[in-house]
């Protein structure tokens, strides 16, 4: 019995190796594509949660200076533990359904603002709107509040 030799083409050997290495190469950028997206997501959310954590002033999570948003808006509904200062600024200034940026809601902006600060508030401005703090401006009730 004779046995056939075995030869193996360079260029079918060649190709294997080729094809085997496209093949690891696309494996490994996958890979390392899929390790960033997962490393800049656990960054993303580390980073959001510090600075939730570190949030300090008064435009933070669970309102800490019992804000009144300026001016009042009809509708909105009172908070259980608002300041007196609120009310009273509600009592001069009545409630507007006016759309903050027309013409009817400035007026009551001012008002608002001016009773605010004789008051002894002071009015802080929110530029980053949230779910709780809606308001473009907020009066912050003084510590020790006036006595009438």
């Amino acid at each position: 019995m004779k046995y056939k030799s075995f030869t193996i083409n360079s260029c079918d050997l060649c190709d294997g190796i080729e094809i085997f290495m496209r093949k690891m190469k696309m494996f490994v950028w996958s890979v390392i594509k899929v390790s960033a997206f997962l490393f800049c997501g656990l960054w993303l959310s580390g980073w959001s949660l510090s600075a939730h954590a570190s949030c300090t002033g008064c435009l933070c999570p669970g309102d800490p200076c019992n804000l009144c948003p300026l001016p009042a808006m009809e509708g909105a509904p009172l908070k259980p533990n608002e300041p007196e200062l609120c009310a009273r600024i509600r009592e001069k200034v009545p409630p507007t359904s006016a759309q903050p940026g027309s013409n009817e809601y400035f007026p009551n902006l001012d008002k608002s603002v001016m009773v605010c600060v004789n008051e002894g508030g002071d009015v802080i401005r929110n530029r980053q709107r949230s779910a709780e703090f809606s308001a473009r401006f907020y009066c912050k009730p003084p510590s020790n509040p006036k006595k009438q």
